[in-house]
């Protein structure tokens, strides 16, 4: 018990030295100290581009449907990837779902679904040649984007254009404020890319999908991104 009172006397002169010390040594202030952001952005041309193809099945059984969408998916898959090739052409299958449809009583009277495939890489040629020879699936949507080789060579520009800019705004502001120069106290770096509009979709008919099919290849142009760097941080004026 005395060793008990002794440890707890002990604790309580710790705790008033601890805060007796604090009050005698306050925390240094932080002065003379901005926050500041610059931006590099470098337009590039798009090289990548994203077909996305599909179709929906419906019918009374669940079962059925299914089948139907797994023969469409298989054959798709199978003209896809005579043509595929690295970079140029990758093939991935998309979303595959199946859904009751439930009629006016609420009760389930059909079932629905869809499945895609997408084709994606920097050879347009071989991409749209290649969906147009797809006859089980129609094309739903088209976009197009930076290949990480695109991106990888600007970012770096980016990179140095908003650090350029980062340091003339810091070396402005310490003299408006009367300073001399400035120190780095901390920076983040962030990238990312920007398009000029948002990405076309088309909804196909599949009705014609026989005729689209049977067509030449869809005509392709990509248009161009933004990659932008950002840097952001504090510097202490002196």
């Amino acid at each position: 018990m005395k060793s008990y009172s002794k440890l707890m006397a002990a604790s309580a002169m710790l705790a008033c030295a601890g805060a007796v010390f604090a009050q005698s040594h306050p925390a240094a202030e932080v002065r003379n100290v901005v926050q500041l952001s610059a931006t590099g952005t470098v337009e590039v041309q798009q090289d990548l581009l994203v077909l996305n193809l599909g179709t929906s099945k419906e019918g009374s059984d669940a079962a059925g449907v299914q089948s139907q969408l797994r023969q469409a998916l298989d054959a798709a898959l199978a003209e896809a990837k005579r043509n595929a090739q690295p970079g140029q052409l990758d093939v991935r299958t998309g979303p595959f779902g199946l859904y009751p449809r439930y009629g006016k009583d609420g009760k389930i009277n059909g079932w629905q679904g869809r499945a895609e495939l997408v084709l994606e890489g920097r050879d347009f040629s071989r991409i749209t040649t290649t969906a147009a020879k797809i006859q089980s699936m129609a094309i739903s949507q088209v976009s197009f984007g930076l290949s990480r080789e695109a991106r990888a060579k600007v970012e770096g520009e980016a990179q140095t254009q908003a650090i350029e800019q980062f340091k003339v705004r810091a070396a402005e502001l310490a003299k408006g404020f009367g300073f001399s120069g400035y120190s780095l106290r901390e920076v983040a770096v962030n990238s990312n890319e920007m398009n000029p509009g948002p990405r076309p979709r088309m909804m196909a008919v599949e009705a014609k999908m026989g005729s689209m099919a049977a067509d030449a290849p869809m005509p392709v142009e990509a248009g161009k991104a933004q990659v932008v760097v950002n840097v952001s941080g504090s510097v202490q004026m002196r």
